[in-house]
């Protein structure tokens, strides 16, 4: 076969099952996929796709012909990246998604030092609390943390962080030091966007569910009204452990804090992670520390 214009484009629709999503992944237009697929079913003389308005689906001669096509665009793709690994200089786009805050805090100083190295590498970074969906959105890799839901994901640990429950030394002057979760009950707490607290209490995880005067989607927002002396939180290290050591905030419940949770760096796991990913992530594993 001569002319494999449209197989990549076809594999992708099949692999990520919308146009949107390859279209993303290949950064061209919906059109274009469309195009480029439309015509390899004219070429072949058979129709690869079942098309709706709301989602795509092989047809019984598209589903044995990705069979045939994808494992060969795979085995290409491996070529092209062990050749990548043999330059002295990584080179490409990485595209990748990370939590606001602690994307603000800490993966992009350290997008930056990675830039600075390896002139051959640009980034795109998308900061979101939302849990963006890494294959429509034709990403490369995702920081996420805690807990992973979704299960077709391929992760790689790279650090972890710890939960404080703490207020100013003037909010628990004119109150007292809670002792046991049911204290809490009695004080002014400042809620985030987790209607519950987590702890640890005799190895088993318990949950309060919380309600305050104060709730905020911001864990800075609530980190300065800790510090205002408006009550107690729950935050993670990155946001509190400073103010802590410094002592204008006070740890509650040292002895219930939660198992630390865990800072990943995720793939989709039908890509293979080039080396330049391969690079970042290594990277990012060896310059997070733990107890963010």
């Amino acid at each position: 076969m001569k002319n494999l214009d449209g197989i990549v484009e076809f594999c992708n629709v099949a692999n990520v099952g919308n146009f949107t999503g390859a279209a993303n992944k290949l950064d061209t237009s919906v059109a274009q996929i469309s195009r480029k697929v439309a015509a390899l079913e004219k070429r072949l003389g058979v129709k690869l796709l079942h098309r709706t308005t709301r989602s795509v689906s092989l047809t019984e001669a598209g589903s044995l012909y990705f069979g045939q096509t994808n494992p060969a665009l795979t085995m290409l793709e491996n070529a092209q990246l062990t050749v990548s690994a043999l330059q002295q200089s990584p080179q490409g786009l990485i595209k990748l998604t990370a939590p606001v805050a602690f994307g603000e805090a800490f993966i992009a100083p350290l997008l930056n030092k990675f830039l600075a190295t390896y002139s051959g590498i640009s980034v795109q970074c998308s900061f979101s609390n939302d849990k963006l969906d890494i294959v429509e959105q034709g990403l490369d890799l995702a920081i996420r943390i805690g807990k992973l839901e979704d299960s077709s994901l391929i992760a790689k640990k790279l650090a972890t962080r710890q939960l404080y429950v703490c207020g100013s030394r003037e909010y628990l002057k004119s109150t007292s030091m809670p002792e046991t979760l049911e204290d809490l009950k009695q004080h002014s707490l400042l809620v985030g966007s987790q209607p519950q607290w987590r702890f640890l209490i005799n190895q088993q995880v318990h949950t309060l569910n919380v309600n305050g005067r104060v709730r905020y989607n911001s864990g800075n927002a609530l980190k300065a009204a800790a510090l205002n002396g408006l009550g107690l939180t729950q935050l993670p290290g990155f946001y509190v452990r400073d103010a802590i050591t410094e002592g204008h905030l006070i740890e509650v419940l040292p002895d219930y804090k939660d198992k630390q949770e865990a800072i990943w760096a995720v793939f989709p796991s039908n890509r293979n992670v080039a080396p330049k990913i391969r690079l970042l992530v290594d990277f990012l594993s060896e310059n997070l520390t733990d107890d963010r």
